[in-house]
């Protein structure tokens, strides 16, 4: 399905966005690394391309820098002679109080995790062909707001019903709309893990493969949205439908969470 695709993936550089742009270029797809390193983002190109010649090409970019993002579906269909898929993955959380961080840095999370997005997609129709996707990676944490991480809930709730509310608009040209709700997902994204509230440890968690997997099945299926683990999506609706739910089972879920945390920082030598 994905052969002699073109697809933009932001946060290409690690984590979520690399596993993405790898299996992408196994299926045989061209690959535009979007992020802001350029030194790793060429090592990345290079390692890909050396598997399949021409099929990965580095991008810098930081997605708050809205001309250079209004250039990039252009420049990108140019080099690879169209555009099909826009992954929309790059992710920024500042953790803990409001009250601990500027306003312009939790500024930044929502400029990066919802406006650049939506910015981002509205430049991609420009370009994208009949039979492309628009993937935006959200957070099961757009699904149920978690204290501690207002900011970054209240992003993700945004481009999760971005994703939804364009649905039908863009599938009237051809094109789907979807996306993907990852719960913990174990890469550096996490940062210092002492600043993680224990709700997020309280699910399974994931590997960067195991959600570039769902975003590649959410295309090939047309799936409006996919969480990871599912079972903690039904959780995660269940608790935002019936608030008193989440109320009381928050003190369980902390618990485990909490036993779970320390478990991942003893793994990790962090303990």
């Amino acid at each position: 399905m994905f052969d002699g695709k073109v697809a933009i993936v932001t946060g290409a550089s690690s984590g979520i966005g690399l596993s993405v742009a790898r299996k992408l270029v196994a299926e045989g797809a061209k690959v535009a690394l979007v992020a802001r390193t350029r030194d790793t983002l060429e090592r990345i190109a290079r390692e890909l391309s050396a598997k399949r010649e021409g099929s990965a090409a580095a991008f810098p970019c930081d997605v708050k820098d809205f001309a250079s993002l209004a250039r990039l579906p252009g420049l990108v269909a140019e080099r690879f002679g169209g555009l099909d898929i826009l992954v929309n993955n790059a992710g920024l959380n500042h953790r803990g109080a409001l009250t601990r961080h500027t306003p312009e840095a939790l500024a930044d999370v929502v400029t990066t995790n919802l406006t650049a997005p939506i910015f981002l997609t509205r430049a991609a129709l420009d370009h994208l062909r009949p039979g492309g996707a628009v993937v935006q990676v959200a957070s099961l944490a757009g699904m149920v707001p978690v204290p501690g991480e207002a900011t970054y809930s209240a992003s993700k709730a945004g481009i999760r019903a971005f994703a939804r509310a364009i649905l039908e608009e863009l599938a009237a040209a051809g094109i789907h709309s979807g996306c993907v709700s990852p719960g913990p997902v174990d890469t550096g994204f996490f940062g210092d893990v002492e600043d993680v509230p224990p709700l997020v440890f309280s699910q399974p968690m994931s590997t960067a493969d195991e959600i570039a997997d769902a975003v590649l099945t959410c295309i090939r299926t047309r799936a409006p949205e996919i969480a990871v683990p599912a079972a903690s999506g039904r959780l995660a609706t269940a608790a935002y439908v019936f608030p008193r739910l989440a109320t009381g089972i928050r003190p369980l879920l902390e618990r485990k969470g909490a036993k779970a945390k320390r478990a991942y920082m003893a793994k990790k030598g962090r303990a």
